[in-house]
């Protein structure tokens, strides 16, 4: 059905007619009325979905980070000074030191698992988002009312740039952490250790060589990299669109 005269429905004071198809047939001020709430509830709860899922996201990265972190500051202390139990003491730190450097890359799999394929879908609408929303843009540059639809469009380009870039940004923290774990490993005290206990170590700085990092769909790693090619395909992709019009 059609809403043809907003005047019926908002009030006299709105003097701009526009045609909008509707499922319902909208004749009265008290639909038009239920029917916008129902448009905003949606909205809200739509934004508070994908902004907590995005939120869930960064607390479990940063939570991840964090334990690395500790784990890093346990490599910083391995070696314990005027201990006369040193040698059994290093021994048991290293296998806790192990122990949790597995449970971290479990726990890093299992966001991995989680939210590799939530990546792929919002990569996929993020991209087409941002050259339609860059389109509408540049397209409205001269038209009579060019300030309404550029600031309409430029807030909605910042929020689809921002919440590809919290993907991006999390991925890249996560291996960044991941490579600082070899690097604590290998500049402890490892030296001043028995040859039994620091050859454990070197497990440690082999499992450290493969990052730990978040996927697209098991594609490609979520990095500031990645955020890069986003924009630039999204570029490409404006070009030919304005290239058509």
């Amino acid at each position: 059905m059609m809403a043809e005269d907003w005047n019926d429905c908002a009030g006299s004071d709105i003097n701009m007619r526009e045609t909008v198809e509707l499922p319902v047939d909208i004749n009265t001020k008290r639909m038009y009325k239920t029917l916008l709430g129902m448009q905003f509830v949606h909205l809200i709860m739509s934004g508070c979905g994908t902004g907590l899922l995005n939120a869930l996201l960064l607390t479990l990265t940063l939570h991840v980070g964090g334990q690395m972190d500790i784990l890093r500051c346990w490599l910083t202390e391995l070696v314990p000074r005027g201990s006369e139990e040193r040698s059994e003491s290093v021994a048991v730190a290293t296998t806790k030191i192990i122990r949790k450097h597995q449970r971290i890359i479990n726990f890093s799999e299992y966001i991995e698992d989680l939210y590799t394929y939530i990546a792929l879908v919002q990569f996929t609408l993020n991209t087409v988002l941002i050259c339609s929303l860059g389109f509408l843009i540049v397209t409205a540059i001269g038209s009579p009312d060019a300030t309404e639809h550029i600031v309409r469009s430029l807030l909605f380009y910042t929020v689809t740039n921002l919440e590809a870039f919290i993907f991006c940004y999390a991925g890249e923290y996560l291996k960044n952490k991941s490579k600082a774990i070899g690097n604590a490993a290998y500049n402890s005290t490892w030296y001043e250790m028995k040859p039994k206990n620091s050859r454990n170590l070197i497990f440690v700085i082999l499992r450290a060589q493969k990052q730990l990092t978040l996927t697209v769909g098991k594609i490609m790693d979520l990095s500031l990299e990645s955020f890069t090619s986003i924009m630039k395909a999204s570029g490409s992709y404006l070009s030919v669109l304005l290239a058509m019009q």
